[in-house]
């Protein structure tokens, strides 16, 4: 009890330096935490897909579409269950910062390949029905405040115009990383208003067996090689793995910031605890003078160093915890994106080994403290 009431008179000695301190490394933990979700998020990501269906794409690029023509010969390949196609749509909601994923999908051929979108039957039939009827995560919903049977009007960016919504359906993703923030729509509405003029900008294949997945891509590329629109074909996972790569080497930026971040704060706390343990020369002479062992003043200076920098720790990786729960806007750009109770706990342990570090030397000092040169000192 005497030993935490110590701490304590220590820690409000100078409160300024104190909260000051202690939200240094709140800042940081909170920049660590967001920056390795990002990672965690990019790596569930690109873990979602199924091995059992391949992405048929431009060789060219992702943004280049291909012919109509190909539904019919890509059906016709052994061991090809079903084929689906979608496009890119790029509308803006209200503002450009209300950025979300929106596909015109063949609905009844998408929806058919992709069990992981769970709605309710009648609200998968009302979409399968209405030429303009909208299929929209919960996610999605939850941000914007929408409801069912709403009409929702997006501002065309690459197809003009205004284009107009109702939500028929609501789907809840069974894999938190799938995403819940996106919007469907039909492919036939967006090739009428476009005056047939619009093309698939890529084909989602569904095999009978996965293991056929090698065989089957190389033949339908080898099909197309010497067409106009040749084309590259991989399974979901290796496309959406491949995708998350164009963010670049993400790991090792968060790395790099993290190391930085760790002995930036450290520095921090450990000037703190130095400028503390000079301040408090007399004090610990005076403190031995009166029988207090050289143990238990190491134990004061670190334990109160390590209570800094967890509270710090605890304020920043909570606080992203708080912010960042699931459904939040950052969705949008990488599905599934949260704070993870995994980095919540590394972050802990992160702002332990940070009060340990910075106050070690401090409390070393205060241990080998000789009472007649701090008392000179002093004096």
């Amino acid at each position: 009890m005497k030993f935490a009431r110590l701490i304590l008179v220590n820690l409000l000695r100078n409160k300024r330096r104190t909260i000051l301190t202690v939200l240094s490394v709140a800042v940081a933990l909170f920049l660590f935490a967001t920056l390795r979700s990002v990672v965690t998020a990019l790596d569930a990501a690109g873990e979602v897909g199924s091995e059992a269906r391949l992405i048929t794409r431009s060789a060219t690029g992702i943004t280049f579409a291909l012919p109509q023509s190909y539904y019919e010969r890509l059906r016709a390949q052994e061991g090809v269950r079903g084929v689906s196609w979608a496009n890119w749509f790029g509308g803006v909601y209200v503002d450009e910062r209300n950025f979300f994923a929106q596909f015109a999908v063949d609905a009844e051929t998408y929806l058919a390949m992709y069990p992981e979108m769970q709605m309710p039957e009648e609200q998968r039939q009302a979409f399968l029905a209405e030429r303009t009827a909208a299929l929209v995560g919960s996610g999605l919903m939850q941000r914007f405040g929408w409801s069912l049977g709403q009409d929702v009007t997006l501002q065309g960016t690459i197809f003009t115009g205004d284009w107009t919504f109702t939500i028929r359906a609501v789907y809840t993703p069974d894999d938190p990383s799938f995403g819940d923030q996106m919007f469907f729509f039909h492919y036939d509405y967006l090739y009428e208003r476009t005056n047939r003029q619009i093309i698939p900008g890529w084909y989602v294949i569904q095999l009978a067996d996965p293991a056929a997945a090698p065989e089957v891509s190389d033949r339908i590329d080898r099909m197309f090689q010497n067409s106009s629109n040749p084309t590259q074909t991989e399974t979901e996972r290796a496309f959406n793995t491949g995708f998350m790569t164009m963010w670049g080497n993400i790991g090792f930026l968060v790395r790099a910031v993290g190391t930085a971040v760790f002995f930036a704060i450290l520095f921090v706390a450990a000037n703190t605890m130095m400028m503390a343990a000079r301040e408090r020369i007399g004090e610990n002479a005076i403190l031995k003078t009166l029988g207090f062992q050289d143990g238990l003043l190491f134990a004061l200076t670190l334990v109160e160093a390590t209570v800094i920098t967890v509270l710090g720790g605890l304020l920043g990786v909570f606080g992203a915890k708080a912010l960042f729960r699931p459904g939040n806007p950052m969705n949008s750009f990488i599905p599934g994106f949260q704070v993870e109770w995994s980095t919540v706990a590394l972050g802990v342990t992160i702002a332990l080994l940070l009060g340990f570090v910075s106050g070690f030397v401090p409390a070393w000092q205060a241990k080998r403290l000789s009472v007649v040169q701090a008392l000179r000192r002093v004096a």
